[in-house]
């Protein structure tokens, strides 16, 4: 659930620089877009069947959130561990194994929909995701730089964006659809999106490399954290920011189907699905049409859009009305998508370029805690309180965070 950056293609020497304008460029950007965009959708295809699971083995809401955490576990190890690594290797040589790794989960979630199975394939797909997205996002700039050298990162910038974010709602609608509508529901669309990532691999594997693997690699470390960068209190600013915005992402990625189905009684896939691609969609339209405001004018934006949001979804979730928590879902997904470019974008200006791969992954780590934290103690709260109780206090800590992530903005450098 990345936001893209702006990643300068590695240099090449003159036997070794892509040829400028390439067309065999052009067509790879749009098939590591592709693969990119279906990677992510598979991530959250799970989101609108988890009410199957709960009716088929007897799942509680807290079960839900666990099998969600076992996947953001899986994210971060592999940021930590191999998120780096293409760096030195080059991008293919870890975006295809990333593939393999979700074409086993999909295998997985064909085999048995039993609860070992699914906390085995969900954290084998979050491993995938995490070697991904970062390297998906290089590739792709390196790739625009490639083909039309001469042109603003924009495309880049969008097109990334919409894989990502886009693919995280792309996946539920599918999913929610194919249960809806069509037989096997949790089995189905698992077949249909690995059927898909086979197809995208094999295309992947075409195209052009844009990292010239090092002749002596550097001594393997895994991808180093830290605060310090220049901004001490922004960096915190921006991994509060980072964690506020991912807690909205995961509501609605694990547990937000469930609520729909037993509290506002509306036990449509098609209709889960469709408020998870409602979110994400939002989120990911926000950051695309807000490009040229200023980073405080985002995180501004966002803390107020999110908070409102939200405050909006409780009071659907209070009236059991579905418009308004569709409303609130959508909001509060506008306001997490800018929240997060937000944060990226600052942490991204404070770095030295040396260590902005260190810096991100820092941040990275702390959304990944945010994505898996608050969705699972919200999971705990529903064993002693009703779903709505529950959901009215995770929005007191909620504006508890942001109203704490104002006060360390205005405490930051980029505040004064």
């Amino acid at each position: 659930m990345a936001t893209p950056t702006r990643v300068r293609a590695p240099s090449h020497s003159p036997a070794t620089r892509p040829t400028v304008g390439s067309r065999r460029h052009g067509i790879g950007f749009w098939v590591v877009a592709l693969a990119f965009l279906t990677s992510m959708a598979f991530s959250t295809v799970p989101t609108p069947l988890y009410p199957l699971y709960e009716e088929r083995d007897g799942f509680s809401t807290f079960m839900v959130t666990v099998v969600f955490a076992v996947y953001a576990v899986g994210v971060m190890v592999s940021l930590m561990l191999a998120g780096h690594v293409s760096d030195w290797v080059g991008r293919k040589k870890i975006l295809l194994p990333a593939l393999g790794l979700e074409f086993v989960a999909a295998l997985l979630f064909l085999s048995s929909p039993a609860l070992p199975v699914l906390l085995v394939a969900r954290f084998v797909s979050g491993l995938g995701i995490g070697m991904l997205s970062a390297t998906a996002t290089a590739h792709l700039a390196e790739l625009h730089g490639a083909h039309r050298p001469a042109a603003s990162s924009k495309r880049f910038e969008t097109v990334s964006t919409a894989a990502n974010l886009g693919g995280l709602g792309l996946g539920p609608l599918v999913s929610g659809f194919l249960a809806q509508y069509v037989t096997a529901p949790l089995r189905l669309p698992y077949l249909v999106f690995a059927v898909l990532i086979a197809a995208v691999a094999v295309a992947l594997s075409r195209t052009p490399e844009t990292v010239r693997e090092l002749p002596v690699r550097p001594r393997y470390r895994p991808q180093r954290v830290s605060a310090d960068h220049g901004d001490r209190a922004g960096y915190v600013a921006a991994a509060a920011g980072a964690f506020a915005s991912f807690a909205v992402f995961g509501l609605f990625s694990s547990i937000a189907a469930g609520f729909v189905a037993h509290t506002l009684h509306r036990p449509s896939h098609l209709l889960a699905g469709a408020i998870s691609f409602l979110v994400f969609g939002g989120a990911a339209l926000a950051q695309i049409l807000t490009d040229r405001l200023a980073p405080r004018a985002k995180s501004t934006l966002g803390l107020l859009a999110e908070g409102a949001g939200f405050l909006t979804l409780v009071v659907g979730m209070h009236t059991a009305d579905l418009a308004t928590f569709l409303v609130g879902g959508a909001v509060a997904g506008v306001g997490a998508g800018l929240l997060f470019k937000a944060a990226v974008g600052a942490v991204v200006a404070m770095a030295a370029p040396a260590r902005r791969g260190e810096a991100l992954a820092g941040l990275f780590l702390v959304a990944y805690l945010g994505l898996s934290g608050p969705s699972f103690a919200l999971g705990v709260a529903t064993l002693r309180l009703t779903a709505t109780s529950a959901m009215t206090w995770f929005a007191v800590g909620l504006f508890a965070l942001l109203a704490t992530v104002a006060v360390l903005n205005r405490g930051s450098h980029g505040g004064r």
